[in-house]
């Protein structure tokens, strides 16, 4: 039996059943921990009570952004035809989702404007482990988790997500001291553990920054869904350390692609293949032809966001597939989403120069593009994918004096062996010492 009398973990009521709220929630709170379940328990929800029209909508937005194996259209389609029958706010939420993915991000920030307790759709709008975000301009994603913080006061979860807006607004102290505070309430907590992991990675703290990685990956962080996204961040403290051997084990016991859940052996898999290959000293870097398997033809010719098109341009990159990166750069220069246009197109085209060994040539291309590389979403880190083949494309072309300046102001941001060792073979072709302060 139906009932309005249900409500969800921050008080908004649910239309459906009990069994089907109390699925739900389980879900729920299982996307804001990260923890393993969470799209079990959705579609728990759906199943105790087909007509529930905010289960089948976190079931389209988990398949969208995640790459699960779910029927988007189908499941979209089911809510809006159920979401007569619900209130106010779950109707406005089945609207904010549906146009999300169509592309339009209006309505899910008006919704939050009038909802801001609505975590599920406020975590979506945000460049996450879990999401891409709903904005190109990091400053809008950071002014709509602002407006909704007096919602909130101190709730764990919320600081978590306000951590990694710390984190990518630079002010790594504010981070570090928000995700010590959220773990402290809920030490399983996904969010709080990703925006320690970016504050440590930030600021060249990679010793600690591992240490405490292992230990929360086998501990409190065991039930994490993403698991593969922490040993990516564990490999990058390595990576950075210039620690090639414990890339190698890393990824051999915790990165393997078929291990890997949706579009995760191709953002965490496959970036640190391709950085690893470019790094100084790199010897038999496995190969990605097993991640561009696991990560399926759909997501490699279609990319769902431009956050994954970035990867799987990357990717080919790596495989010298030529004519994918020509139809990835015809498929986005014809998109209706103008990201896709104005920067996955022309940065398959740099790309595929690359591949085709015009180095200078796509050096000077990724070089127009970076101001707009920001609007492609993820993280900082992430995104530090397309500077990296910069770097590689300028070493490969010769141009050491303008290589040697961007890993000038690299690690003017943080400490990396790595980039001293890159820094240092550039700095010797131009006859010049490398010099790093103190």
């Amino acid at each position: 039996m139906v009932s309005v009398t249900h409500r969800d973990p921050y008080g908004y009521p649910l239309t459906t059943s009990d069994d089907a709220a109390a699925a739900y929630n389980r879900g729920l709170l299982d996307v804001l921990r990260l923890r393993r379940g969470a799209v079990d328990h959705l579609a728990e929800s759906i199943a105790h009570d087909p007509t529930f029209a905010l289960g089948h909508a976190a079931l389209a937005l988990l398949g969208h952004e995640m790459c699960l194996p779910i029927d988007v259209p189908a499941r979209m389609r089911a809510a809006a035809l159920h979401a007569h029958r619900a209130g106010e706010r779950e109707r406005s939420h089945v609207h904010a989702v549906g146009a999300h993915l169509e592309g339009d991000p209006g309505p899910l920030i008006a919704h939050l404007a009038a909802y801001p307790l609505d975590a599920l759709l406020l975590s979506s709008a945000v460049p996450t482990i879990a999401f891409a975000g709903v904005t190109e301009v990091p400053s809008e994603a950071w002014a709509i988790v602002e407006r909704c913080r007096p919602a909130y006061g101190d709730d764990w979860w919320y600081a978590g997500l306000l951590a990694f807006i710390r984190q990518e607004q630079r002010r790594y102290d504010e981070a570090m001291d928000l995700a010590v505070a959220s773990l402290a309430v809920e030490p399983g907590a996904g969010h709080s553990a990703h925006a320690r992991a970016h504050a440590h990675y930030e600021t060249g703290d990679h010793e600690a920054g591992l240490a405490w990685m292992d230990g929360w990956v086998t501990g409190d962080g065991a039930t994490i869904d993403s698991l593969s996204h922490f040993s990516w961040h564990a490999a990058l403290h390595e990576l950075s350390l210039g620690d090639l051997d414990a890339v190698r084990r890393r990824y051999e016991t915790q990165l393997r692609p078929e291990g890997a859940r949706g579009c995760r052996a191709l953002v965490d898999s496959g970036s640190l293949l391709f950085r690893w290959a470019l790094t100084p000293g790199a010897t038999a870097v496995p190969s990605l032809d097993e991640v561009i398997s696991a990560t399926g033809p759909d997501t490699m010719e279609r990319p769902a966001t431009p956050f994954l098109a970035m990867h799987v341009a990357v990717a080919l990159l790596a495989v010298g597939d030529t004519a994918a990166l020509d139809r990835l750069a015809a498929r986005a220069a014809q998109h209706d989403h103008p990201t896709q246009r104005e920067v996955v197109a022309p940065l398959a085209r740099a790309l595929r120069q690359m591949a085709c060994g015009r180095h200078a040539e796509a050096a000077t291309a990724l070089a127009a593009l970076a101001p707009e590389v920001r609007r492609l979403g993820g993280s900082d880190a992430q995104r530090e994918v397309v500077e990296e083949a910069r770097i590689a494309a300028l070493l490969r072309a010769d141009r050491w004096d303008e290589a040697r300046a961007l890993l000038d102001e690299r690690l003017d941001r943080r400490r990396s062996p790595r980039d001293e060792a890159w820094q240092a073979s550039a700095s010797a072709r131009t006859g010049m010492t490398a010099v790093r302060p103190g």
